[in-house]
């Protein structure tokens, strides 16, 4: 298969599946050795369609464990598109298509034996605007990923998982003694916080953010940041956000796209974010950071 061919020319043989190789499971603790569990997400040459107008162009990019991501530059410059590539959400869009590769430890993720709710899983993803399903119990929504995939638990298994990832997202103190109420009768902050632990039940190698704190409060903003900073050294972390303060308190390393005028986003820089932040190499990063435009 030529990696470079549009999404739509990736057609997968009858009868095939496989399996994205396996990474270690998340149960919360870091290993005696104190390194990141996650899974390395890489972008080689992405570049990306809908219908005739190129929206990407060429962007690598590597996404290490232990490591949180930041995506920033302005609105249009094809961030959100290039976080919907990463776990093949693009390909619902009609017309859409890409070149290049998204590899997850190693296997590329639009292979066409690849399973797509396999890369889903491996892959979750947290909105902009919290969508917790509101017929549900803060408790059902926890777990409404195990029906997706096809996973069974136990009732007593079900109730650990549930208290396990409500830990994890920094929601289960506050919630604990009403998990049967609907998850829309939380605040939004907490909504977001609910959508964190839906997407950890299913035990992802990576998180991608578009803006999740975009919609919240400073107090829910703060809470959703803490737990970006204790999760990341289980699961892999991408986020886009057009805040750079948040881009500074929470990522460690950083990529600048830009779009400019009639051409496609690219990515014009990346570094870890304290050189970024302190010292871009290029002139149009060091203009963005410091609000002269965007």
């Amino acid at each position: 298969m030529n990696p470079l061919e549009p999404l739509a020319t990736r057609k997968p043989p009858a009868g095939t599946t496989a399996v994205l190789p396996q990474t270690p499971d998340v149960t919360g603790a870091l290993p005696a050795d104190g390194t990141a569990r996650g899974a390395l997400l890489e972008a080689d040459r992405v570049s990306a369609w809908f219908g005739s107008r190129k929206v990407l162009e060429r962007v690598s990019l590597a996404m290490r464990p232990g490591t949180v991501t930041a995506l920033i530059g302005p609105s249009g410059c094809g961030k959100s598109t290039f976080l919907r590539i990463l776990n093949r959400m693009h390909e619902l869009v009609p017309g859409a298509a890409l070149g290049g590769e998204v590899r997850l430890n190693g296997a590329d993720v639009y292979a066409p034996d690849q399973r797509i709710t396999e890369t889903r899983r491996r892959i979750g993803m947290v909105f902009q605007k919290p969508n917790p399903f509101p017929a549900m119990s803060i408790e059902d929504n926890v777990t409404a990923g195990l029906k997706l995939t096809g996973t069974r638990r136990t009732r007593a298994q079900k109730r650990e998982l549930v208290e396990r990832c409500l830990t994890k997202a920094g929601l289960w103190r506050e919630v604990r003694d009403r998990l049967a109420q609907p998850g829309s009768s939380l605040s939004g902050g907490q909504q977001q916080r609910l959508c964190i632990a839906r997407s950890l039940a299913v035990r992802p190698d990576v998180l991608l953010m578009d803006e999740p704190c975009s919609a919240l409060d400073p107090t829910s903003t703060r809470r959703i940041e803490d737990t970006i900073a204790e999760l990341r050294n289980e699961v892999t972390i991408v986020i886009v956000t057009h805040n750079m303060q948040q881009a500074a308190r929470v990522s460690q390393y950083s990529a600048f796209f830009l779009a400019e005028e009639g051409a496609p986003g690219a990515v014009v820089e990346q570094a870890d974010t304290e050189t970024m932040f302190g010292s871009p190499a290029d002139p149009r990063t060091a203009d963005y950071i410091h609000g002269r435009f965007g």
